[in-house]
């Protein structure tokens, strides 16, 4: 990975006292004990008897606690079988209007298209992927996969980073090396990190829920569990899009070892704002500029989280379309409000990563099981009330970036989080903000 140049924040941070995350974070650490590595994890990693290799994208489950090795490699025949199937596309007709108001445009659909069944190569991402250690253990009846990458800093501090939809491991790669290399990067030996990167129960690696109940609260326990078996005392998580009602949850549930968490979306949306925005009608009087700006996004956003609405609904209904169809997979994802300024050119992330994270969702024929994360979840993950945020108690770190779906102003946030101790505006990313900007994520 190309290094990257030191970004300068443009708008201060808003916080109690003002210091980039990776401060704050250390200084929890501090107010602890340093972490211990313990020798025994290393021999349980990577002394397995018996450690099955991953080569056709469907792990094996077990019922002990073992950490197993993990490798993805695919069949060449199921490539052949996508490209076949890619090549036999049925085009609709082009849109009537002259933006995306009717949803992906048929220009940005063929042209991506035509690059991903001549020119992609899904080989590339797979040797990504295997060269970072992998690992799969079974949690609470599941196979849970996840990346796990040390810092070569003994005190590392232990993060756990979780994805969302229509996301996945894919989106966390280039922020591997700032956090666990951050010397390399113009950061400090302390802001260093252990990375754990987990694949949310449904996606990717992970196994697929064949009974209901998998819901923000059962995977953030999971997560727990997960931390716990990699024998880490003290550590924090954060998450983005479905990764932040799963680390608030972990927060509410406040397990051993959970010191405080940071967020990218995070639940802020008042009573009285969501009670307007349910039964539609002008926004209620008083608000500030920024909380006027919130409300206007967040009444847009009702229109275009028609995706939502389906997945929480009639996931299995839509999945058929979404599993038979790789065009159709790929127009279902890219509809995601996340994706609006995305352009296909080697801005941030890339085409080659775009189909990194598409494929591996034909690959592993996860259209279904993830899209059940909405079913499982159908609340707002960005109503206050309902994601219980007053319910947390330990310390909650927030940084807004301006291209994300809503920018949560600093009054909403600190109304939803009783104990919000760093709130930053940041001056460009958006809904994928580590994919996007992984330095800037980073710092």
């Amino acid at each position: 990975m190309t290094k990257l140049k030191k970004v300068h924040y443009k708008t201060k941070a808003h916080t109690a006292g003002t210091f980039v995350l990776s401060r704050l974070l250390a200084a929890l650490l501090a107010a602890t004990v340093f972490l211990a590595l313990p020798a025994r994890l290393l021999a349980q990693q990577f002394g397995q008897t018996g450690a099955q290799t991953q080569v056709t994208g469907k792990a094996i489950s077990t019922e002990d606690k073992a950490i197993r090795p993990f490798r993805v490699h695919f069949p060449q025949e199921v490539i052949v079988d996508l490209r076949k199937r890619i090549a036999a596309t049925r085009w609709p007709d082009k849109e009537t209007v002259a933006d995306q108001s009717q949803g992906v445009q048929l220009a940005t659909m063929e042209e991506l298209v035509r690059y991903w069944g001549t020119k992609y190569d899904w080989r590339k991402a797979e040797a990504k992927l295997n060269a970072l250690p992998q690992f799969v253990t079974n949690i609470d009846g599941l196979d849970i996969h996840f990346i796990h990458v040390r810092s070569k800093n003994p005190n590392a501090l232990p993060l756990l980073v979780t994805h969302g939809w229509p996301g996945s491991v894919f989106e966390q790669l280039k922020i591997i090396s700032p956090l666990t290399d951050p010397t390399a990067y113009g950061g400090r030996p302390e802001d260093a990190f252990d990375l754990v990167i987990p694949s949310i129960p449904g996606y990717g690696f992970s196994g697929k829920p064949t009974d209901t109940g998998w819901d923000s609260d059962r995977i953030a326990r999971a997560w727990a569990e997960l931390m716990k078996r990699l024998d880490y005392t003290r550590y924090v998580a954060q998450g983005g899009d479905w990764g932040s009602p799963i680390s608030s949850a972990m927060a509410r549930q406040a397990p051993t070892g959970l010191l405080g968490i940071h967020i990218n979306l995070p639940a802020t949306i008042p009573p009285e704002v969501a009670t307007v925005l349910a039964g539609g009608g002008p926004a209620p009087t008083g608000l500030s500029e920024k909380e006027r700006a919130a409300f206007n996004s967040l009444d847009a956003l009702k229109n275009k989280r028609a995706y939502a609405a389906v997945m929480g609904t009639r996931p299995q209904t839509v999945g058929y379309g979404l599993t038979d169809s790789p065009i159709g997979l790929a127009a279902w994802m890219l509809g995601h409000p996340g994706f609006a300024q995305w352009t296909y050119s080697e801005k941030s992330p890339t085409k080659d990563e775009v189909l990194d994270n598409i494929t591996l969702y034909w690959l592993t024929n996860s259209a279904v099981s993830s899209a059940r994360l909405y079913w499982e979840n159908n609340t707002n993950i960005l109503n206050a009330a309902a994601q219980k945020t007053t319910d947390i108690s330990l310390p909650v770190a927030i940084t807004v970036f301006p291209e994300e779906v809503y920018r949560t102003p600093q009054t909403w946030a600190q109304r939803a989080y009783r104990h919000l101790i760093y709130f930053h505006e940041a001056d460009k990313g958006g809904h994928f903000a580590g994919w996007e900007q992984p330095q800037l994520f980073s710092e």
